[in-house]
This record gives structure tokens, C-alpha cells and sequence, in this order.
């Protein structure tokens, strides 16, 4: 089982100052959520922590391992897997060749789906030959997921894996989340909105608000009114 500590960092796109002083502990084998409002830097944080946005300040830790100037596709081989908002599945290629695309951060003789994927999203085996663009919204999300399943992480990210899903199939993600939490040791990090998917799997949570963190605690706080206030619009 392996942790992700965000410590102290700072992200700037130009002039502007996206994240400030930002501190996250994400403990393994638990799934943790960042919240807040459209805006307030949660995309931002998980473009740091893969890569995709150099940090300016601050460290970011994988394990035992500092990441530093690490490249996404390194981030990825060290175990660090990503759930893009929006999915970003290749709406060309089939079911099987989206999945297969995971293979380029694996070693070759792990180049093979996980029968987890399948299992947690039957979907997607009867769906095979089919191309992903021709996928509903929920199934090109649980693509998305079963694709990061594909790279075998330890920690696993996902930047708003609820949005535009129909409620049976976040039902079945929060259900995914959960069992690679409690059976296969997976450390999770998740930006959400959606406050009762986050009370329902998630065990901590943290709130944004202009680029820096609010609050920390346990998800049971997500009912205290000092903590809804910074989530309202």
C-alpha cells in the first residue's frame, strides 16, 4: 500500500497564482476527496500531482519517492494513475484498443487487462469491438477508469468522475472506488462537487477555496454548517 502527500506547494499558470501553499495527505488504502467550488484549483492540484503543470514551490511524494520534475509517464510507471475530467477516452479506437493504450506504462509481461476491470464493469466486456466515442457518457467513465486499472496504480486519481453521469452509473463508480479500496489495497484522490458521492466513499475530505486549503477532516464533517459554507455558490 502506498500514500501521496502533497506538501506545501504552489502552482502559477503566468503571472497568475493558481495554488498557494496547498498540503494534501492522501493515506493509503483510503479515499480522499477535494471539493469546492468551479474554479478554486482542484484540477489544478491533480495537474501537479501528475505532472502536467510543473510546481513552483513545495514537494510532492509518492511512497518514499520525492517526484520532483518526474514526467507524467514516469508519475504513471511509478504506480500514479489518472482519470481525467472529461474522460479523454479516443472516441476512434475500440473498447479493447482504449484499454490497451494503458499497456505503454506497464512492463510487457503485464500487458493484459485486469479481470477487475471486467468485473467491476461487465459493460465494457461486451462492448469490446465497440468504439468508444459510440459509448454513453457513463460507459466512456467507466472506460476511463478501467484504462487507469490497466497501468496496475497504487494511487489513483480521479478529477471529477461523477460529472454528467446518470445517477445508476455513479452508483456503480462509488462502488468500483470502494472495493479497490478494500480489496485490492488502492489509494485513492478524488476532486468532486458532488457532495453525497463523497459522504457515501469517501473517508477524508479537504476544501479549496482560492487556491488554497480551507479545511481537512473526516468526510462525517461535510454536514457541519462551517464546512458546507465554503461549497456553497
Amino acid at each position: 500500500m502506498t500514500s501521496l502527500s502533497v506538501r506545501n506547494i504552489d502552482l502559477f499558470y503566468g503571472a497568475a497564482q493558481a495554488l498557494k501553499n496547498v498540503s494534501i495527505e492522501c493515506q493509503s488504502n483510503r479515499i480522499t476527496a477535494v471539493l469546492g467550488r468551479n474554479g478554486v484549483g482542484k484540477s489544478s492540484t491533480l495537474r501537479a500531482i501528475t505532472g502536467i503543470n510543473p510546481v513552483a514551490r513545495g514537494e510532492i511524494v509518492l511512497g518514499e519517492t520525492t517526484l520532483g520534475r518526474a514526467a507524467p509517464y514516469r508519475r504513471a510507471r511509478m504506480g500514479l494513475g489518472y482519470v481525467p475530467q472529461g474522460r479523454e477516452i479516443f472516441p476512434l479506437l475500440t473498447v479493447r484498443e482504449n484499454l490497451e493504450t494503458g499497456f505503454a506504462a506497464i512492463s510487457n509481461h503485464d500487458r493484459n487487462v485486469p479481470d477487475a476491470v471486467y468485473e467491476l464493469f461487465p459493460v465494457l466486456k461486451s462492448m469490446l469491438n465497440r468504439r468508444g466515442g459510440d459509448l454513453s457518457g457513463g460507459q466512456q467513465q467507466q472506460l476511463a477508469i478501467g484504462r487507469a486499472m490497466v497501468t496496475r496504480p497504487k494511487v489513483l486519481v480521479l478529477d471529477e468522475p461523477t460529472e454528467g453521469i446518470q445517477p445508476s452509473i455513479i452508483k456503480d463508480i462509488g462502488r468500483a472506488l470502494q472495493f479497490l479500496r478494500d480489496h485490492m489495497g488502492m489509494t485513492i484522490l478524488l476532486v468532486e462537487q458532488y457532495l453525497d458521492f463523497c459522504r457515501e466513499i469517501a473517508d477524508d475530505i479537504y476544501i479549496m477555496d482560492r487556491g488554497e486549503i480551507q479545511h481537512s477532516g473526516p468526510a462525517s464533517d461535510l454536514d457541519l454548517p462551517e464546512v458546507r459554507r465554503h461549497l456553497m455558490v
